[in-house]
């Protein structure tokens, strides 16, 4: 069933959004309007953007329902600072905002939209299963590439969201960049929720959650890029869930959360991508999950953790 919170992710978004404007010059991005009214920011292709611009990237993405820090963090020595997320509303933050899930195509120009403009449009089966629905008079999507959308794309946003184009908003950044990188290691809580939704667990079961990764450095190289920024989490992430139900159920989440359940396992992505010849759907989805996983049943006080941080892992692939 679809529901229509009062919480709106895209109003949210849209404050992050309008400050990222005011201070433009401060976080070394560039704000031009398109050829339909759209408001075009780039944080990362042809301008310099950096780590503070990326981290209200990433709390955009999140529908401004989270907060996203750098932190000092031990249990990766040789990479001492993580990302961590925390939010007030995770599976919808994650699940209906963050994850890169709309796909945007014309012609030889493609990104996957990620953010709040998702929950406007709800193209996606997984709002189905959310049972979520935004409601606001605009929009916002995060794009990872080095292109702004073509006004055929932006025009096709304004009528699946319902909002006209000069009320949208559209931020891009490739991998490659300081803000690009550090939006993507930051999706190592939605990961591990989409990972939860995969396996069938209940979403409403899951009532709060955070997870940390390791800061990883960017690669000019787009496939070395990319590779290192899901390493970041699939060889350094830590999510911490907290769920309702059954200890037992809790304990089994734990167990299959972890990235190493994953028979392509081990090498850097990299690798992995290149072995499968860039086709993402060959690479066992399972993959795609933090190294470790913990998960207390909230009813019994009891937590389950599994899975390990690979430090060899994370030395192969940031070098």
């Amino acid at each position: 069933m679809t529901e229509t919170k009062k919480i709106s992710v895209n109003a949210r978004a849209g404050k992050i959004v309008d400050h990222i404007i005011a201070e433009a010059d401060t976080l070394r991005v560039s704000v031009t309007k398109g050829s339909h009214g759209e408001t075009l920011i780039d944080a990362g292709a042809k301008t310099i953007g950096g780590f503070d611009v990326g981290l209200l990237m990433a709390e955009i993405c999140l529908g401004g329902l989270g907060n996203v820090t750098l932190t000092p963090y031990s249990g990766t020595p040789k990479w001492p600072f993580h990302l961590t997320v925390r939010s007030a509303d995770p599976v919808i933050a994650c699940l209906a905002s963050q994850y890169a899930g709309w796909a945007l195509s014309h012609e030889k120009w493609f990104a996957l939209g990620s953010g709040p403009g998702r929950a406007l449009a709800r193209k996606e089966p997984l709002f189905e299963d959310l049972g979520y629905a935004d409601s606001a008079d605009r929009a916002t999507l995060v794009l990872e590439g080095d292109k702004p959308p073509p006004p055929e794309v932006v025009k096709k946003v304004a009528k699946d969201t319902g909002v006209p184009a000069e009320r949208i908003a559209f931020i891009y950044a490739p991998t490659r960049s300081l803000a690009g990188s550090l939006q993507v290691v930051a999706r190592v809580l939605e990961v591990a929720l989409h990972k939860v939704h995969e396996l069938k667990f209940p979403l409403s079961r899951v009532l709060d959650g955070f997870g940390t990764a390791p800061l990883s450095p960017p690669h000019p190289d787009f496939v070395q890029a990319m590779g290192r920024t899901n390493d970041a989490i699939i060889y350094g992430g830590l999510t911490h869930l907290f769920v309702t139900g059954p200890a037992a159920d809790a304990r089994e989440l734990a167990r299959q959360l972890p990235s190493q359940t994953s028979r392509d396992y081990g090498e850097p992505f990299s690798k992995i991508f290149q072995a499968f010849k860039g086709d993402f759907y060959k690479i066992d989805p399972l993959l795609f999950s933090p190294a470790v996983a913990m998960v207390t049943a909230v009813e019994t006080g009891e937590t389950f953790r599994a899975g390990e941080i690979n430090e060899s892992a994370l030395e192969a692939s940031f070098g």
